[in-house]
C-alpha cells in the first residue's frame, strides 16, 4: 500500500484553512461600537432633526433619519462627489441599547452575511460586512477631521445656549 506524500497532505489542509474566512465577532462589535460613537459626534442632533449635510474634501455627505423606533434609528447616508460620479448610498442602523452602528444596506444590496464563500453570485468579498463597516468608519473619521457642517447648527442647541 502506497503511503501518500506528507507534504502534499499538509498543503491540502493549509489550502482548506485559507479557503474558509472566519468572522472575528470581537473586531466587528468593536468597530460597530466605535462607529456608533463617531456618528453621535458627527450628527449630535439626530434625535430632534431629520437631516444634516457635511462637506469634507470635495465630498458632500447627507445624513437623513429615515426611521426612529424605541431602540433603533435608521439613517440613509448619501455621498455626492465630483460631477459625473454616481452618488453612493448606504443605510445605517443605530442600535441604542447595544450602542452599535452597522451598515444594513449598501448601494441597494441588503442583508449581508457575516462571511461569504468566494467566488459568489454577487462577487462579495469573504469579509464584505466588515469591509463595509470599515468604510463607514473612514467616512465618519473624514467628517470629524475635515468636515464642515452646512446645516444650521443653532437649531440643535438647547434653548439658552445660543
Amino acid at each position: 500500500m502506497a503511503k501518500e506524500n506528507p507534504m502534499k497532505e499538509q498543503m491540502g489542509r493549509t489550502r482548506n484553512r485559507r479557503s474558509r474566512y472566519s468572522v472575528d465577532i470581537g473586531d466587528l462589535h468593536s468597530l460597530c461600537e466605535t462607529n456608533y460613537l463617531r456618528l453621535l459626534r458627527v450628527f449630535p442632533g439626530y434625535e430632534t432633526n431629520n437631516s444634516v449635510e457635511i462637506t469634507a474634501d470635495h465630498l458632500t455627505l447627507v445624513f437623513d433619519v429615515v426611521e426612529r423606533t424605541r431602540y433603533t434609528t435608521l439613517f440613509r447616508v448619501t455621498q455626492r462627489g465630483q460631477q459625473g460620479l454616481p452618488a453612493m448610498n448606504l443605510d445605517l442602523r443605530l442600535y441604542h441599547d447595544a450602542s452599535m452602528a452597522e451598515i444594513v444596506a449598501f448601494q441597494r444590496h441588503r442583508h449581508l452575511e457575516g462571511r461569504y464563500d468566494y467566488p459568489n453570485p454577487n462577487m462579495y468579498q469573504r469579509d464584505e460586512k466588515i469591509q463595509q463597516n470599515r468604510y463607514l468608519a473612514e467616512i465618519l473619521e473624514l467628517c470629524l477631521a475635515e468636515g464642515r457642517l452646512t446645516t444650521d447648527f443653532t437649531s440643535w442647541m438647547p434653548s439658552g445656549h445660543e
